[in-house]
């Protein structure tokens, strides 16, 4: 690309303790990317148990000698099996997840597989899954002479006895642990398999109903001010993405008022062209918005309020502010954004040529990219500031523009106020199809991260936009992150819900409480655990009806660290024009 964003560029192919299960992957038979590394150790990961572990193995299957031959095949122009090593040099270093020169030479240099300047893939993936093999081999063969390595380096796993083998039906996946917080709210969650919960006793149980009917509005509507027409506003757009393993990120904003006013904060998502008659999957998610005071430091942050009030898809809330510093963060529970049940069985066409050779953009992918521009033209102004394309640089390559690169951009592209217009940025895609000479795949790689399918159609993503009124004063507002919905929002999530949902104390165990917050939309619980002790709550949605939550299973259970509290669930209506049941019973296990 021109502007030197790197699109699909690799990144650090090892952080903090990467290294852990990156080398336990590979002794078990795996040869994992970053991007799958990134799934399962975060920077705030501290371990990985034995049963993570065996998850993460059943999840990433072993690349086969079939897969890995089809994709060699892809860059075999003459179909003799080999490649070139320029051009071998050109597709690991400037494709996908990038390799530095230094990698790809370590791979050239391997005498068996490299002759006359060739690389014989048929020959490297025989080498390659021998190499799998033994390594699995050398590992199985040091666990079997000393049974206590597995404890030592695998963390809680109990071996079977030999009078009982384990249940061979798979668990489904956990929260990895994070590290304690020091904060009162942390998330402690590791979603655990209803089979290991229910060969404990419970000890005790309580449980929460609530019907709700069609469309209901058991909460009061939102209303707009009467005078707000007359109030000053500002608007900022954004969005949530899906990630691989489930999680949602977003962007996150700082506000400022100048003075004590009253103020009116609205989300919905944002609407987009359509195709006529089809539904647009991100209209239906639900969104939210967390108001956070600065108080002496962007770390200690009070949370003030959230749009808990609705008229159909806008969320609001209405109420005075002091003069100061707010975060925004936005939310959705995840019960509607989730990942795609089916896969695309077409892809769409992206690019093609016209009668002189020339390469063009589809009118579908046209339209697709002008509501890309759409989403990440926060301000809405119709053009794209280098901190507006950096966000999406971010989202879609890992890495930043600069400022170098941002002027030829300009010199390069059509640009107003040193801003990047709707037609500069459709002849930077062009360009950058033209750079692959009409390959698609590095296009792929933006509409994947952007949260497109192959067919085009947004449905791993949410476009939301966000307006704020002010009686007094004209706020300002400003993009400033593009973070997971964790950590300052898993807190203030946590404290709305115990100020404002309803409680019930585990009978005989008044420390361990559950608390649940009902609104017209969904139904949040949280465990707040005010003992000393890790509690374990095994949780059961099987009589509910017509609902869906944002874990995805119907039984599972929870770890919840002394003193904290954690979110334990969102539920929602799996079909909102019918009535509503969520009956969710609460276990403690001994």
């Amino acid at each position: 690309m021109v502007t030197g964003g790197g699109r699909g560029r690799r990144r650090q192919r090892r952080g903090a303790g990467g290294l852990v299960p990156d080398a336990a992957l590979q002794h078990a038979g795996r040869n994992p990317s970053q991007k799958t590394i990134n799934k399962y150790w975060t920077p705030q990961t501290a371990k990985l148990n034995f049963d993570d572990f065996c998850i993460i193995l059943r999840k990433e299957k072993p690349t086969s000698k079939a897969e890995l031959l089809k994709s060699f095949k892809q860059l075999d122009v003459n179909d003799d099996g080999s490649i070139l090593h320029t051009d071998l040099y050109k597709l690991l270093t400037k494709r996908g997840e990038k390799m530095t020169r230094e990698e790809v030479n370590a791979i050239v240099n391997l005498a068996d597989v490299n002759a006359d300047g060739k690389f014989d893939y048929i020959k490297f993936c025989k080498l390659y899954l021998t190499t799998n093999e033994q390594c699995l081999k050398t590992a199985l063969e040091k666990l079997e002479v000393d049974s206590k390595l597995k404890r030592q380096h695998f963390g809680s796993h109990i071996e079977a006895s030999p009078e009982r083998e384990p249940s061979p039906v798979p668990k489904p996946s956990p929260r990895i642990m994070r590290r304690s917080d020091e904060d009162t709210f942390t998330n402690k969650g590791d979603t655990r398999s209803s089979l290991l919960a229910t060969t404990r006793k419970f000890k005790t149980s309580v449980s929460f109903t609530v019907t709700m009917g069609a469309n209901s509005n058991r909460n009061s509507k939102l209303t707009e001010p009467n005078s707000v027409k007359e109030w000053q506003c500002v608007q900022s757009k954004g969005c949530f993405f899906l990630e691989e393993d489930g999680e949602i990120v977003s962007h996150q904003y700082r506000m400022q008022i100048a003075q004590r006013c009253m103020v009116y904060l609205t989300i919905k998502p944002l609407n987009l062209s359509q195709a006529e008659g089809k539904p647009s999957p991100w209209l239906s998610v639900d969104t939210a918005l967390y108001i956070l005071k600065e108080n002496e430091s962007q770390a200690n942050l009070q949370l003030m309020c959230f749009t808990e009030l609705q008229n159909r898809e806008v969320f609001g809330w209405t109420g005075e502010l002091a003069p100061g510093m707010y975060w925004l963060i936005p939310s959705t529970t995840g019960c509607r954004l989730r990942k795609e049940g089916q896969a695309v069985a077409e892809e769409a066409q992206l690019v093609y040529r016209d009668e002189t050779g020339g390469l063009l953009l589809t009118q579908e992918f046209r339209s697709t990219l002008s509501d890309i521009f759409e989403v990440i033209d926060l301000d809405g102004n119709g053009l794209l500031s280098l901190e507006e394309y950096n966000f999406f640089e971010l989202r879609t390559s890992g890495e930043k523009c600069d400022e170098d690169a941002w002027a030829v951009c300009r010199e390069n592209f059509d640009t107003k106020k040193n801003e990047l217009t709707r037609r500069g940025f459709m002849d930077l895609n062009l360009v950058e199809a033209n750079d692959r000479e009409g390959d698609p795949r590095d296009l792929w790689v933006t509409l994947h991260a952007m949260g497109y399918n192959k067919a085009l159609e947004l449905t791993e993503a949410c476009p939301f936009v966000i307006d704020v009124y002010a009686d007094k004063c004209k706020p300002r507002i400003k993009a400033v992150h593009m973070e997971a919905c964790s950590g300052q929002l898993e807190k203030a999530v946590c404290k709305s819900v115990l100020s404002k949902g309803d409680a019930k104390v585990m009978d005989g165990y008044e420390d361990i409480i559950v608390h649940t917050y009902t609104c017209d939309t969904w139904i949040t619980s949280v465990i707040e655990n005010k003992s000393d002790n890790k509690a374990i709550i095994h949780i059961s949605n099987e009589l509910s009806r017509n609902c869906v939550n944002n874990r995805g299973l119907n039984i599972f259970a929870v770890e919840v660290a002394p003193k904290s509290a954690m979110v334990c669930q969102h539920v929602m209506p799996l079909n909102g024009q019918q009535e509503w049941m969520s009956h969710c019973v609460y276990s403690l296990i001994s």
